[in-house]
């Protein structure tokens, strides 16, 4: 086999996953590739590596030109004698759902699925709410513990073998095997250590298969092997021997092993970054973000293994038939091609659950909602329990050397039992938070900003100046940005109208509605200098298109709020604009002192007090290819621009909606259909009384949402195949017709199936 575009770097042949750069993090021992060779051969490997988050997720995605019949050969080949010794244990671990190809990877993928999804994930709940108590009881008043020996790998190896159904007896032997699988696959032994290896390996596998006999003759229990035991007389074609004895052995370590690194790795990190950790202990409902985040910065699973089956290319390199991928999903994972300061731990991103620390496809990791599940669970305990908690100092971190799994050996922590919450309070121990189970967090994390100023902007207009109240940076926007504001029990939405150059303020302007449920009243009677409020954002539906050579924008009332960005970016670039300005009476329209002096004659107040009123038609009378016309405002307003570009080209308009006609589904006048989810080679049916974004969860696939209204454009899926009823206001009218992509929360198919790139 040719490895293609040779001579390699330097540094590709220096590449070395066993070292201790990479095994302390792996995204930083190859930041030089995503910056320089995204894509490399190791000579010393013998594998072409990939590094960036699009290249990962395209092998992820097509599993017949990327077999995963290989993620689970051993890396290192193995000397004869440890290969002896295998034999003796009679050792054929085959196929199992991580490395097993097309076709019989789906059928059987989708006949184990059951035991994984929410629905069945909940009754789990209580036990690893129970277990994680009981273990932080035994140390809480020691003061220092080991958190891997002490909890983080008993626990989920607990919960394992509970999820599994099989017996919990000899936990430390499981131990030694489940580090030895790893080792045995992922590493690199030396011939002598092969040998011990191999003879753990071996009892290993001797005992899954005593399991599994002991399952069969009775399988009437609960767990997903008793489970696959039952189905296995419906399908034995399907669930063979073989394989139930293969899946018992991968199973405990799938279960169990990602997951014990994983909480290390999160509580070490949130450790290492304390301001994160004590907001986390102030308010525990950020710890399903912060779950995702940690998954994300510092998951457990490195890297997985592919084998290309067809002379194809990666990010541009051509790669032969025969090569073997080493795919570097954690260094996806911190790739700021795709993650804003992706080193940060940013516990708000927006788009954290992008991670793909499970994978990604048809191969994505079935056991992903119960691990998020147990994170959550032992950082709610941690912090309620134990917020004062420390790492302990002068420790020095090892890894078991291996190219895939990553987590810390032993994580030393210290506290002052003195101040333990719970001798003051007992009751804090036995406190149970709300778990997320199989999703993501539906809206956008929480963050709280201090009013540093108000301002009279116009008449019954107040502007108002907000900044963390931290004093870290806000995150970056871009003009047509909004945020959500929680306003003495009700969320708003305000539009950006300051500089997104000043990372330290955001600014906003409120308009006193008449009829104002609360919100408004709220801000113009009651808000002070000094308050704090809950913010979420920013994010932005309402983009400027960058290609245009010319804008219009149209204001009605405080409508201009997200109209002053881009009129204020558009003339820093030196593009053609005119703005537009609809109000009642001069005293009444905010900003326009500052309109005035900033854009000058290309500002066209429209008065309608001194008969200035707009003529929508006359000003698009003519439709211009190359001209996007912005606009926000009453909806009288937006529907007069609608019916004014009607001989438009079909995405020329673009209008910002804070509200939406949206109606609950009516099952007598819906119907149901079929998606087909194309990455996961699964389809699924959609009831008439329900969403194809709950549906898509039931079936354990994630889809992030927010107002679950049609309004914010979060639950944004590809569509490749079907006729859509889109009924968000997100998408254009070009965009809709394109029919590329729809809002999972609200819209619909409009005949009997859809194909989504999920």
């Amino acid at each position: 086999m040719s490895t293609g575009a040779c001579p390699f770097s330097d540094r590709a042949a220096a590449f070395d996953p066993f070292g201790d750069e990479y095994q302390a993090d792996p995204p930083e021992a190859v930041r030089w590739s995503r910056d320089e060779e995204p894509v490399f051969y190791s000579p010393a490997l013998g594998y072409w590596v990939v590094t960036r988050y699009d290249d990962v997720k395209a092998v992820f995605r097509d599993n017949v030109t990327f077999s995963p019949s290989i993620a689970l050969e051993k890396i290192t080949p193995v000397c004869d004698e440890a290969t002896a010794v295998l034999e003796k244990y009679d050792y054929a671990m085959h196929r199992t759902l991580v490395n097993e190809d097309e076709p019989a990877h789906m059928p059987r993928r989708r006949a184990l699925l059951d035991p994984f999804t929410p629905t069945h994930l909940v009754h789990h709940e209580p036990m690893v709410r129970r277990l994680t108590r009981a273990y932080v009881d035994r140390f809480v008043d020691t003061g220092e513990v080991d958190l891997v020996d002490g909890m983080l790998w008993e626990v989920p190896l607990t919960v394992a073998l509970h999820f599994l159904g099989v017996p919990e007896e000899d936990m430390d032997t499981l131990r030694r095997y489940s580090i030895a699988h790893t080792v045995n696959t992922w590493g690199r032994p030396s011939p002598d250590e092969q040998v011990a290896v191999a003879e753990s390996v071996g009892r290993f596998w001797q005992y899954a298969g005593e399991v599994v006999d002991k399952l069969k003759r009775d399988p009437s229990g609960p767990g997903w092997m008793p489970y696959s035991i039952r189905l296995q007389r419906e399908m034995p074609e399907i669930i063979t021997d073989s394989y139930l004895h293969s899946m018992m052995m991968a199973g405990i370590v799938a279960a169990h092993e990602t997951t014990a690194n994983a909480a290390a790795n999160a509580i070490k990190l949130l450790l290492e970054n304390r301001a994160v950790w004590d907001e986390l202990c102030a308010d525990p409902g950020l710890i399903p973000n912060a779950v995702e985040e940690c998954l994300r910065h510092s998951g457990s699973v490195a890297a997985w293994r592919r084998l290309a089956t067809r002379d194809t290319t990666v990010g541009g390199v051509p790669i032969p038939a025969g090569a073997k991928l080493l795919i570097v999903n954690s260094s996806a994972n911190r790739d700021e091609r795709h993650f804003d300061h992706p080193d940060t731990v940013d516990i708000r991103r927006e788009n954290t659950t992008d991670h793909l620390t499970f994978g990604y496809g048809s191969h994505q990791c079935l056991g992903k909602n119960l691990a998020r599940m147990e994170l959550q669970i032992f950082l709610q305990e941690l912090t309620r329990r134990l917020p004062h908690l420390e790492l302990a100092p002068d420790q020095r971190f090892t890894y078991v050397p291996n190219t895939s799994f990553r987590g810390p050996e032993h994580l030393w922590v210290r506290w002052d039992p003195a101040a333990n919450p719970e001798r003051r309070d007992p009751a804090v121990r036995d406190v149970d938070p709300p778990v997320t189970i199989g999703e993501p967090a539906t809206r956008a994390p929480a963050r709280t900003v201090t009013v540093t100023d108000l301002t009279r902007e116009a008449d019954g207009v107040v502007g108002v100046t907000l900044a963390d109240a931290t004093g870290a940076p806000l995150p970056s926007w871009s003009p047509g940005a909004h945020v959500d504001l929680d306003l003495d029990g009700l969320t708003r939405q305000y539009s950006l109208c300051g500089d997104p150059a000043d990372t330290a303020h955001y600014r906003i302007a409120v308009l006193r509605e008449p009829d104002s449920r609360g919100g408004s009243r709220f801000v113009h009677e009651r808000l002070r200098r000094g308050d704090t409020l809950t913010m979420r954002g920013p994010r932005n539906h309402f983009r400027l298109d960058p290609d245009a050579r010319r804008y219009v924008f149209v204001a009605g009332g405080i409508g201009i709020t997200p109209i002053v960005a881009m009129a204020d970016h558009t003339r820093a670039r030196g593009v053609d604009y005119e703005i537009h300005y609809c109000g009642r009476d001069e005293p009444g329209m905010a900003l326009l002192d500052r309109l005035r002096a900033d854009h000058g004659d290309r500002l066209y107040p429209h008065v309608s007090a001194t008969g200035g009123r707009l003529d929508v038609d006359a000003l698009l009378v003519r439709p211009d290819d190359a001209t996007r016309i912005y606009a926000c405002g009453p909806q009288r307003l937006l529907d007069a621009l609608e019916s004014a570009t009607g001989h438009w080209p079909d995405d020329a308009l673009h209008v910002e909606h804070f509200t939406t006609t949206r109606q609950a589904l009516d099952p007598s006048v819906e119907h149901e259909f079929d998606v087909a989810l194309a990455d996961s080679d699964l389809t699924v049916r959609v009831p008439a009384d329900q969403t194809v974004l709950r549906t898509l969860r039931a079936a354990n696939i994630d889809v992030p949402s927010d107002c679950e209204e049609g309004l914010c454009g979060t639950c944004e899926v590809p569509v490749l195949d079907g006729d859509v009823d889109h009924r968000d206001v997100v998408l254009t009218r070009s965009e809709r017709a394109e029919g590329g992509r729809m809002m999972a929360c609200c819209s619909r198919a409009r005949g009997g199936r859809l194909t989504l790139g999920l």
